[in-house]
């Protein structure tokens, strides 16, 4: 990669994308003295009360693109269901977009990314690319029988788009109950624990890794990440070599997340990438010296990356919903570190939130 002079104090990064990684991103570039610009069709976005400049547009609005080129210096986003095209657009425009147009793509449709993880080495579960509800039968065959989880190849998240597939019997409401779209079929992982690495690409190849962490989910939507994970040391070079083939695989710049399941053998298998700061990483605000975000803004404007060692073990807790109500409570706590995202209603489900319980050094 050629060396890029960095971004000076005083810089606009543009940010697309509306909800709390970009709330979070921006407080992190104001404090290192940079101004936030960002692009969002959400009205009253909780980034934009945050930022010096506010685009209220869609993705594909032309001259909301222009202006968001016109007012940064680099422009990035803060979750991947923005449009590759858009990154294209401002691209063509002459703006300085990190990551790129190729690793939101690439990571966009589930099929093309594990293509993409099996090619650089990244290992993951056997899977089946499925057009319609008559290729679930088969699909199942060629892995072996089920269950098997279908997904939908693109969007879906927090277990959102997915179902379980038992026997063929299942495949027409299964294939319904994702919306009947273009989906992935994936074997069982039969996994003894989730795992995550944060990793980060600077502008010079420079790559690091946070200590990985260990994650709990419930219907689908992530409530706890322990970090660094209890024996992390066991399987921190593991993790952190499948984080490097991922971000030089995809030239990336910036903040990745790697989802990984541990299995018996100790062998780790990926299970989704994320371009961009991730849920799993949040334990790092108070955890490290140098937390995810700011790690990420470091990296887009070009400048030295910084250090990624834990310096106390934290618990995140994600708070879905009406839980948001205990922020009296938690406050009141010495060693919960909160962290509200300015939503207005809190429906169930919804992150509106979370607390990192800091406890203690790092074990």
């Amino acid at each position: 990669m050629e060396p890029r002079t960095p971004l000076k104090p005083g810089s606009t990064i543009g940010i697309l994308g509306g909800g709390q990684l970009g709330r979070m991103l921006t407080m992190a570039a104001t404090q290192l003295g940079f101004d936030v610009a960002v692009l969002s069709p959400r009205d009253w976005a909780p980034d934009a009360r945050v930022a010096a400049h506010a685009i209220h547009a869609r993705y594909d609005d032309a001259a909301a693109l222009k202006r968001l080129h016109e007012l940064s210096d680099v422009i990035t986003f803060e979750f991947e269901n923005v449009p590759a095209r858009t990154l294209e657009v401002l691209a063509e425009l002459g703006a300085d977009v990190a990551p790129g147009p190729r690793a939101l793509a690439c990571t966009q449709d589930r099929v093309d990314e594990k293509r993409f993880l099996n090619d650089c080495g990244a290992p993951t579960v056997d899977f089946v690319a499925i057009h319609d509800a008559s290729d679930i039968g088969p699909a199942l065959g060629a892995l072996g029988g089920g269950p098997a989880l279908l997904k939908t190849r693109r969007e879906g998240y927090d277990g959102k788009g997915q179902a379980w597939v038992r026997d063929p019997s299942e495949a027409q409401a299964a294939f319904a109950a994702i919306g009947s779209k273009p989906a992935i079929l994936e074997a069982k992982a039969d996994f003894v624990r989730e795992l995550s690495v944060i990793a980060v690409r600077g502008r010079d190849g420079d790559v690091v890794c946070y200590p990985v962490g260990e994650n709990t989910h419930a219907d689908g939507i992530l409530r706890t990440t322990l970090a660094p994970a209890p024996g992390y040391q066991d399987v921190q070079a593991h993790a952190e070599a499948i984080a490097r083939k991922v971000v030089e695989g995809l030239d990336y710049v910036g903040v990745l997340g790697v989802e990984l399941f541990e299995l018996a053998d100790g062998r780790l298998l990926v299970n989704e990438v994320a371009p961009r700061v991730h849920n799993t990483g949040h334990w790092t605000q108070d955890g490290c010296l140098c937390d995810q975000f700011e790690q990420h803004i470091r990296a887009v404007a070009a400048w030295p990356l910084g250090p990624t060692e834990a310096r106390a073990s934290v618990r995140m807790e994600n708070l879905l919903g009406p839980e948001v109500d205990r922020w009296p409570q938690l406050a009141a706590q010495a060693n919960a570190r909160l962290h509200l995202y300015g939503k207005g209603e809190a429906r169930p489900g919804r992150k509106m939130g979370h607390v990192n319980w800091v406890l203690g050094d790092v074990r």
